[in-house]
């Protein structure tokens, strides 16, 4: 899949991509494998998750430089709350686990790791160092559900896989790579992947992404 300009060069130079978009867990989801209580305990670590990435695209908006990059932020900020934490909400329903119960999940270190790091990406740096370290949740989310809902998979967890390979949030992330890249453009030039500035993004990307595929091992 890919998204924009700046994300498959990204993409194609952070080592852990594949570990994370073709992890075991991914895989055992769409073929129906993945036991209920292992989806369970992601949902529930997933869910904490969507409330620290509010907060950093929060930040996003503080951090941005024109009206069209806080409109860009805001709406992601709205996704998140309005369609990602219901669906985790339902599906945690369904199985008899209330709100509360979820919000007073203890985070797993993985979690921790992964969250404490994106928003200090964007506490110590700029814009464009925290959209680097967003990225990777974003858009490989996307290429994951749009993979899995193109091939054969199995009904079990077809919920998830529709809401993220499904028109909505594929729009999200193309206007995420469009954000992603004007931003790009607007603060380095058309030169940008030959400055220095370049490699300490990837390096944001790169460090995300692997952060990211060990997100999945907390469901054991």
């Amino acid at each position: 899949m890919s998204y924009g300009t700046c994300f498959p060069l990204w993409r194609a130079g952070a080592p852990d991509w594949d570990a994370y978009v073709r992890a075991p867990f991914v895989t055992a989801l769409a073929d129906g494998r993945l036991p209920r209580g292992a989806f369970l305990a992601y949902l529930a670590q997933d869910y904490l998750f969507l409330v620290h990435f509010a907060r950093a695209w929060s930040l996003a908006v503080t951090k941005a430089g024109s009206l069209a990059e806080i409109r860009a932020c805001s709406a992601t900020v709205h996704a998140l709350l309005e369609t990602e934490m219901r669906l985790h909400l339902d599906l945690c329903g369904r199985a008899g686990i209330t709100p509360d119960a979820l919000a007073a999940t203890a985070e797993a270190p993985q979690n921790l790791a992964y969250t404490r790091y994106v928003l200090e990406a964007g506490y110590s740096g700029d814009f464009l160092d925290l959209l680097a370290a967003l990225a990777p949740c974003v858009l490989g989310y996307g290429e994951i559900g749009a993979r899995l809902l193109a091939g054969p998979h199995a009904p079990d967890y077809a919920d998830w896989i529709a809401t993220y390979g499904g028109p909505d949030y594929q729009a999200l992330c193309h206007g995420t790579a469009a954000l992603i890249d004007n931003a790009v453009e607007s603060r380095l030039g058309a030169g940008a992947r030959d400055l220095p500035r370049w490699t300490q993004l990837q390096d944001r990307f790169s460090t995300a992404t692997r952060l990211e595929a060990q997100f999945w091992t907390l469901a054991g």
